[in-house]
Protein backbone atom coordinates (compact mmCIF):
# COMPACT_ATOMS: atom_id res chain seq x y z
CA UNK A 1 0.00 0.00 0.00
CA UNK A 2 1.27 3.47 -0.88
CA UNK A 3 2.23 5.81 1.95
CA UNK A 4 0.12 8.94 2.30
CA UNK A 5 2.82 11.21 0.86
CA UNK A 6 3.38 8.99 -2.17
CA UNK A 7 -0.36 8.68 -2.71
CA UNK A 8 -0.59 12.47 -2.72
CA UNK A 9 2.17 12.69 -5.33
CA UNK A 10 0.54 10.09 -7.58
CA UNK A 11 -2.87 11.77 -7.38
CA UNK A 12 -1.18 15.06 -8.18
CA UNK A 13 0.58 13.53 -11.18
CA UNK A 14 -2.70 12.20 -12.55
CA UNK A 15 -4.21 15.67 -12.25
CA UNK A 16 -1.21 17.31 -13.94
CA UNK A 17 -1.32 14.81 -16.80
CA UNK A 18 -4.98 15.70 -17.34
CA UNK A 19 -4.23 19.44 -17.22
CA UNK A 20 -1.27 19.16 -19.61
CA UNK A 21 -3.68 18.91 -22.55
CA UNK A 22 -5.62 22.04 -21.55
CA UNK A 23 -3.50 24.63 -23.38
CA UNK A 24 -3.17 22.68 -26.68
CA UNK A 25 -6.87 21.79 -26.75
CA UNK A 26 -7.86 25.37 -25.93
CA UNK A 27 -5.71 26.45 -28.86
CA UNK A 28 -7.52 23.92 -31.09
CA UNK A 29 -10.96 25.12 -30.00
CA UNK A 30 -10.31 28.83 -30.59
CA UNK A 31 -8.08 28.53 -33.67
CA UNK A 32 -9.32 30.19 -36.86
CA UNK A 33 -12.37 31.53 -35.03
CA UNK A 34 -14.03 28.11 -34.73
CA UNK A 35 -15.37 29.07 -31.30
CA UNK A 36 -15.22 32.38 -29.49
CA UNK A 37 -12.81 32.47 -26.53
CA UNK A 38 -15.67 33.57 -24.27
CA UNK A 39 -17.70 30.51 -25.25
CA UNK A 40 -14.74 28.15 -24.75
CA UNK A 41 -13.87 29.69 -21.39
CA UNK A 42 -17.42 29.77 -20.03
CA UNK A 43 -19.26 27.04 -21.92
CA UNK A 44 -16.96 24.34 -20.65
CA UNK A 45 -17.71 25.43 -17.07
CA UNK A 46 -21.45 25.14 -17.72
CA UNK A 47 -21.10 21.51 -18.83
CA UNK A 48 -18.80 20.74 -15.90
CA UNK A 49 -21.29 22.38 -13.52
CA UNK A 50 -24.07 20.10 -14.76
CA UNK A 51 -21.88 17.06 -14.11
CA UNK A 52 -20.93 18.44 -10.70
CA UNK A 53 -24.54 19.12 -9.69
CA UNK A 54 -25.52 15.58 -10.69
CA UNK A 55 -22.63 14.06 -8.71
CA UNK A 56 -23.44 16.12 -5.62
CA UNK A 57 -27.12 15.23 -5.80
CA UNK A 58 -26.61 11.51 -6.37
CA UNK A 59 -24.15 11.21 -3.49
CA UNK A 60 -26.24 13.50 -1.24
CA UNK A 61 -23.37 15.73 -0.18
CA UNK A 62 -23.93 18.13 2.69
CA UNK A 63 -24.02 21.83 1.92
CA UNK A 64 -20.92 23.91 2.72
CA UNK A 65 -21.35 26.06 5.80
CA UNK A 66 -20.75 29.72 6.54
CA UNK A 67 -17.38 31.04 5.42
CA UNK A 68 -16.81 27.97 3.25
CA UNK A 69 -19.08 29.58 0.63
CA UNK A 70 -16.81 32.63 0.50
CA UNK A 71 -13.77 30.40 0.15
CA UNK A 72 -15.51 28.45 -2.62
CA UNK A 73 -16.09 31.77 -4.38
CA UNK A 74 -12.32 32.34 -4.28
CA UNK A 75 -11.72 28.90 -5.79
CA UNK A 76 -14.36 29.51 -8.46
CA UNK A 77 -12.95 32.92 -9.31
CA UNK A 78 -9.51 31.42 -9.81
CA UNK A 79 -9.97 28.08 -11.54
CA UNK A 80 -13.51 28.20 -12.96
CA UNK A 81 -13.64 31.79 -14.22
CA UNK A 82 -10.18 33.36 -14.21
CA UNK A 83 -7.83 30.77 -15.67
CA UNK A 84 -10.12 29.31 -18.38
CA UNK A 85 -11.38 32.66 -19.67
CA UNK A 86 -8.02 34.42 -19.64
CA UNK A 87 -6.17 31.56 -21.35
CA UNK A 88 -8.91 31.18 -23.96
CA UNK A 89 -8.53 34.82 -25.01
CA UNK A 90 -4.73 34.65 -24.88
CA UNK A 91 -4.50 31.51 -27.02
CA UNK A 92 -6.46 33.03 -29.89
CA UNK A 93 -3.09 34.44 -30.99
CA UNK A 94 -0.40 32.96 -28.71
CA UNK A 95 1.11 29.59 -29.58
CA UNK A 96 0.42 26.75 -27.16
CA UNK A 97 4.14 26.22 -26.51
CA UNK A 98 4.55 29.94 -25.75
CA UNK A 99 1.63 29.78 -23.32
CA UNK A 100 3.12 26.70 -21.66
CA UNK A 101 6.37 28.52 -20.86
CA UNK A 102 4.56 31.46 -19.23
CA UNK A 103 2.24 29.13 -17.33
CA UNK A 104 5.33 27.27 -16.07
CA UNK A 105 5.35 29.95 -13.36
CA UNK A 106 2.32 28.25 -11.80
CA UNK A 107 4.16 25.93 -9.35
CA UNK A 108 6.09 28.82 -7.81
CA UNK A 109 3.01 31.05 -7.86
CA UNK A 110 0.96 28.35 -6.11
CA UNK A 111 3.68 27.98 -3.48
CA UNK A 112 3.71 31.76 -2.94
CA UNK A 113 -0.05 31.82 -2.48
CA UNK A 114 0.14 28.89 -0.08
CA UNK A 115 2.82 30.73 1.90
CA UNK A 116 0.72 33.89 2.09
CA UNK A 117 -2.44 31.94 2.90
CA UNK A 118 -0.68 29.95 5.62
CA UNK A 119 1.22 32.97 6.97
CA UNK A 120 4.50 31.11 6.67
CA UNK A 121 7.98 32.63 6.81
CA UNK A 122 10.00 30.81 4.16
CA UNK A 123 13.73 31.41 3.64
CA UNK A 124 14.96 34.30 1.51
CA UNK A 125 16.00 31.84 -1.22
CA UNK A 126 12.33 31.02 -1.79
CA UNK A 127 11.44 34.63 -2.57
CA UNK A 128 14.60 35.15 -4.63
CA UNK A 129 13.99 32.18 -6.91
CA UNK A 130 10.26 32.90 -7.22
CA UNK A 131 11.19 36.43 -8.30
CA UNK A 132 13.88 35.23 -10.72
CA UNK A 133 11.42 32.76 -12.23
CA UNK A 134 8.86 35.51 -12.75
CA UNK A 135 11.52 37.74 -14.33
CA UNK A 136 12.61 34.90 -16.63
CA UNK A 137 9.04 34.37 -17.80
CA UNK A 138 8.57 38.11 -18.44
CA UNK A 139 11.83 38.34 -20.42
CA UNK A 140 10.93 35.26 -22.45
CA UNK A 141 7.48 36.62 -23.29
CA UNK A 142 8.90 40.04 -24.17
CA UNK A 143 11.64 38.65 -26.42
CA UNK A 144 9.11 36.44 -28.18
CA UNK A 145 7.08 39.60 -28.81
CA UNK A 146 9.98 41.26 -30.62
CA UNK A 147 12.15 42.75 -27.88
CA UNK A 148 12.17 43.85 -24.27
CA UNK A 149 9.40 46.30 -25.13
CA UNK A 150 7.41 43.64 -26.94
CA UNK A 151 5.27 42.30 -24.11
CA UNK A 152 1.82 41.93 -25.69
CA UNK A 153 -1.71 41.60 -24.36
CA UNK A 154 -1.84 37.77 -24.66
CA UNK A 155 1.14 37.61 -22.31
CA UNK A 156 -0.58 39.85 -19.80
CA UNK A 157 -3.63 37.59 -19.97
CA UNK A 158 -1.44 34.53 -19.40
CA UNK A 159 0.24 36.12 -16.38
CA UNK A 160 -3.21 37.00 -15.02
CA UNK A 161 -4.29 33.39 -15.57
CA UNK A 162 -1.30 32.16 -13.56
CA UNK A 163 -2.19 34.40 -10.62
CA UNK A 164 -5.86 33.36 -10.77
CA UNK A 165 -5.04 29.63 -10.90
CA UNK A 166 -2.47 29.90 -8.09
CA UNK A 167 -5.03 31.51 -5.80
CA UNK A 168 -7.64 28.90 -6.71
CA UNK A 169 -5.21 25.99 -6.27
CA UNK A 170 -3.95 27.13 -2.88
CA UNK A 171 -7.40 27.85 -1.44
CA UNK A 172 -8.88 24.75 -3.05
CA UNK A 173 -6.16 22.53 -1.63
CA UNK A 174 -6.92 23.79 1.88
CA UNK A 175 -10.68 23.59 1.44
CA UNK A 176 -10.46 20.05 0.06
CA UNK A 177 -9.31 18.92 3.50
CA UNK A 178 -12.67 20.04 4.86
CA UNK A 179 -15.13 19.30 2.07
CA UNK A 180 -13.33 16.58 0.13
CA UNK A 181 -11.39 16.83 -3.14
CA UNK A 182 -14.06 16.38 -5.79
CA UNK A 183 -16.68 18.05 -3.62
CA UNK A 184 -14.62 21.27 -3.52
CA UNK A 185 -14.39 21.70 -7.28
CA UNK A 186 -18.00 20.55 -7.69
CA UNK A 187 -19.36 23.17 -5.30
CA UNK A 188 -17.16 25.82 -6.93
CA UNK A 189 -18.59 24.91 -10.34
CA UNK A 190 -22.17 24.98 -9.06
CA UNK A 191 -21.60 28.32 -7.32
CA UNK A 192 -20.27 29.93 -10.50
CA UNK A 193 -22.85 28.33 -12.80
CA UNK A 194 -25.29 31.31 -13.01
CA UNK A 195 -22.50 33.65 -14.12
CA UNK A 196 -21.04 31.19 -16.59
CA UNK A 197 -24.45 30.40 -18.08
CA UNK A 198 -25.11 34.11 -18.59
CA UNK A 199 -21.71 34.68 -20.21
CA UNK A 200 -22.13 31.62 -22.42
CA UNK A 201 -25.51 32.91 -23.59
CA UNK A 202 -23.93 36.27 -24.42
CA UNK A 203 -21.17 34.61 -26.43
CA UNK A 204 -23.63 32.45 -28.40
CA UNK A 205 -25.88 35.44 -29.06
CA UNK A 206 -22.93 37.34 -30.52
CA UNK A 207 -21.60 34.46 -32.61
CA UNK A 208 -22.77 30.86 -32.69
CA UNK A 209 -19.90 28.39 -32.18
CA UNK A 210 -18.84 26.42 -35.23
CA UNK A 211 -16.03 23.98 -35.88
CA UNK A 212 -15.79 20.36 -36.86
CA UNK A 213 -15.48 17.13 -34.86
CA UNK A 214 -11.90 17.91 -33.81
CA UNK A 215 -12.80 21.32 -32.35
CA UNK A 216 -15.83 19.95 -30.52
CA UNK A 217 -13.82 16.99 -29.20
CA UNK A 218 -11.24 19.45 -27.83
CA UNK A 219 -14.04 21.47 -26.23
CA UNK A 220 -15.50 18.29 -24.74
CA UNK A 221 -12.16 17.41 -23.17
CA UNK A 222 -11.86 20.89 -21.68
CA UNK A 223 -15.34 20.61 -20.18
CA UNK A 224 -15.25 17.07 -18.81
CA UNK A 225 -11.58 16.54 -17.94
CA UNK A 226 -9.86 19.93 -17.60
CA UNK A 227 -12.75 21.54 -15.72
CA UNK A 228 -14.02 18.56 -13.75
CA UNK A 229 -12.34 15.15 -13.57
CA UNK A 230 -8.79 16.51 -13.52
CA UNK A 231 -9.55 18.44 -10.34
CA UNK A 232 -10.72 15.26 -8.63
CA UNK A 233 -7.16 13.97 -8.76
CA UNK A 234 -5.38 17.31 -8.30
CA UNK A 235 -7.27 18.47 -5.20
CA UNK A 236 -7.11 14.94 -3.82
CA UNK A 237 -3.32 15.10 -4.08
CA UNK A 238 -3.15 18.57 -2.52
CA UNK A 239 -5.48 17.50 0.30
CA UNK A 240 -3.31 14.47 1.13
CA UNK A 241 -0.27 16.72 0.88
CA UNK A 242 1.99 18.05 2.00
CA UNK A 243 0.87 20.79 -0.39
CA UNK A 244 4.41 22.08 -0.99
CA UNK A 245 5.65 18.64 -2.02
CA UNK A 246 2.67 17.82 -4.24
CA UNK A 247 2.88 21.23 -5.93
CA UNK A 248 6.29 20.19 -7.29
CA UNK A 249 4.53 17.77 -9.60
CA UNK A 250 3.32 20.80 -11.56
CA UNK A 251 6.89 21.23 -12.80
CA UNK A 252 6.36 18.46 -15.35
CA UNK A 253 3.18 20.06 -16.74
CA UNK A 254 4.83 22.64 -19.03
CA UNK A 255 7.20 19.99 -20.36
CA UNK A 256 4.25 17.74 -21.19
CA UNK A 257 2.26 20.65 -22.64
CA UNK A 258 5.11 21.74 -24.92
CA UNK A 259 5.46 18.14 -26.07
CA UNK A 260 1.73 17.88 -26.84
CA UNK A 261 1.87 21.21 -28.71
CA UNK A 262 4.63 19.86 -30.93
CA UNK A 263 2.99 16.47 -31.41
CA UNK A 264 -0.66 17.46 -31.82
CA UNK A 265 -0.39 20.97 -33.28
CA UNK A 266 2.85 20.66 -35.19
CA UNK A 267 4.39 23.65 -33.40
CA UNK A 268 8.12 23.97 -33.93
CA UNK A 269 10.19 23.92 -30.77
CA UNK A 270 12.56 26.86 -31.09
CA UNK A 271 15.64 27.27 -28.91
CA UNK A 272 14.17 30.34 -27.15
CA UNK A 273 11.13 28.27 -26.20
CA UNK A 274 13.22 25.37 -24.91
CA UNK A 275 15.66 27.58 -23.00
CA UNK A 276 12.87 29.79 -21.64
CA UNK A 277 11.00 26.76 -20.41
CA UNK A 278 14.10 25.31 -18.74
CA UNK A 279 14.86 28.60 -16.99
CA UNK A 280 11.33 29.10 -15.65
CA UNK A 281 10.90 25.47 -14.59
CA UNK A 282 14.30 25.44 -12.85
CA UNK A 283 13.53 28.61 -10.88
CA UNK A 284 10.09 27.31 -9.92
CA UNK A 285 11.60 24.02 -8.81
CA UNK A 286 14.23 25.67 -6.60
CA UNK A 287 11.60 27.97 -5.06
CA UNK A 288 9.24 25.12 -4.22
CA UNK A 289 12.08 22.99 -2.85
CA UNK A 290 13.27 25.88 -0.67
CA UNK A 291 9.83 26.13 0.88
CA UNK A 292 9.62 22.36 1.25
CA UNK A 293 13.01 22.21 2.98
CA UNK A 294 12.03 25.00 5.34
CA UNK A 295 8.74 23.23 6.17
CA UNK A 296 10.59 19.97 6.84
CA UNK A 297 12.80 21.76 9.38
CA UNK A 298 9.69 22.98 11.17
CA UNK A 299 10.27 26.61 10.37
CA UNK A 300 6.65 27.51 9.69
Amino acid sequence: MLSASRAGLWWGLVGVAAFSFTVPFTRVAVADGAMSPLFVGCGRAVIAALLAAAALAVTKQRLPAGVQWARLAVVAGGVVVGFPVLTSFALTTAAASHGAVVIALLPAATAVMAVLRGRERPPASFWVMAGVGAAAAVVFAALQGGGLGGLEWPDLLLFGAVVAAAIGYAEGGLLARELGAWQTVSWALVLSAPLMIALSWVSVAERAPSGGPVEWAAFGYLAVVSMFLGFFAWYRGLAIGPMARVSQVQLVQPVMTIGWAALLLGERLSWPTVLGGIAVIACAGVAVRARLGQAARGGR
